[in-house]
């Protein structure tokens, strides 16, 4: 369809649209190849460079042939006057022939001339009709400059759309947390009717202001993740859903326990292990505590190695800072635990995971003990 309505195009429309377009887009093919070190679109436009180069010589030769008629015209016409001084001379001497012969009689000639002025029917005759002049023909270099520049606007638009459907699609955007909808939940959330799932944890923790939170403005989530397990050594009587939220200096994990252990029993409980710099507070009202501990870090081998596709050895992570808050005010058993860690060892203030405490934990649904 394109190429049947090219052919209908005039040569001087036809032609400088298609230099316009093949150069726009070989160079443009010809840039984003080099610069996404794609040659197979380096090559294809070279073959439009190519393509164009042969039009600006078939252009540049009818502008040389369209040049030359002049003098051709010229000279043809310089060939029709002589002829015609020849058939003028003829004219003349058959004149004179005819003027040495004998003289018709003058009413003979005069109503021969009638005759033919008026012929049989009484219908005088039709006067030839005058030679049709020719039709002036469309300036060519206006036909040219009309159409490189309406498709030099249609070869800017291919070279900078480009450019910002590029710019659109490499903006990075924060990670969703994924669907728990064909999760099949252990047997305990169906028990507990307080217990969430991970996907609504998940849904409270991916904030779009938790890097502002986290004191790292301007970066986006690169991972969201949920699961909805049971504490460890509890024979799945305990619900423990956990979700995890990454960026690129910290890393968040909010967990809900789901047992009948208060914050108190739990405070006693980290003066016999390895917490460090434990503190007590109050968050929304509910007894909350501090505490920091390392964190694991296990390597795992995919095989081919000494180890033969077996897991290394937990190793000890980097330090981790963990907010434990009551699941209510009454403090009545489990809690939530707010954890942050980076990969560099460094960690926000205190006061900064008290923060998001006070602005997840209210958007967790909460439903009423049994």
């Amino acid at each position: 369809m394109l190429g049947f309505l090219l052919r209908l195009l005039p040569f001087w429309v036809r032609e400088p649209l298609l230099i316009v377009l093949g150069s726009v887009l070989g160079v443009r093919l010809m840039y984003l190849g080099v610069h996404d070190h794609d040659w197979a679109a380096a090559g294809l436009g070279v073959v439009f460079v190519v393509f164009t180069a042969i039009r600006v010589v078939g252009v540049i030769r009818a502008l040389r042939a369209r040049r030359n008629r002049g003098p051709a015209a010229a000279h043809v016409d310089a060939a029709g006057v002589a002829g015609g001084d020849g058939a003028a001379g003829t004219q003349v001497q058959v004149q004179v022939q005819a003027a040495a012969g004998p003289h018709p009689d003058p009413a003979a000639a005069e109503n021969a001339t009638a005759e033919r002025a008026v012929p049989q029917g009484g219908v005088p005759e039709k006067a030839a009709p005058e030679r049709a002049m020719p039709e002036k023909e469309p300036n060519a270099w206006l036909q040219a400059v009309a159409a490189v520049a309406v498709f030099a606007a249609i070869g800017a638009a291919l070279w900078l759309v480009p450019d910002k459907l590029t710019s659109a699609d490499s903006t990075p955007k924060a990670a969703s947390c994924p669907s728990g909808e064909h999760e099949k939940l252990p047997k305990v959330y169906r028990q507990n009717s307080r217990a969430v799932t991970g996907d609504e944890l998940c849904k409270a923790l991916n904030r779009p202001d938790l890097a502002q939170l986290l004191g790292t403005p301007g970066e986006i989530a690169d991972t969201a993740s949920s699961t909805s397990g049971t504490a460890p050594l509890t024979a799945e009587k305990v619900a423990l859903p956990e979700a995890k939220v990454t960026f690129a200096t910290y890393s968040v994990n909010l967990s809900a326990t789901y047992n009948e252990m208060t914050t108190a029993q739990y405070v006693k409980l980290m003066k016999f292990g390895d917490e460090q710099d434990v503190r007590t507070l109050t968050v929304l009202g509910r007894p909350a505590v501090l505490s920091s501990d390392h964190t694991m870090k296990i390597e795992i081998s995919l095989g081919g190695g000494a180890t033969g596709g077996t897991g290394g050895p937990v190793e000890q992570g980097p330090l981790a800072r963990t907010l434990t808050v009551a699941l209510d005010r009454k403090d009545r058993g489990g809690y939530y635990d707010i954890t942050v860690w980076s990969e560099s060892g460094t960690l926000p203030d205190d006061s900064r995971l008290s923060a998001i405490a006070e602005k997840i934990i209210p958007t967790i649904p909460e439903r009423p003990a049994p």
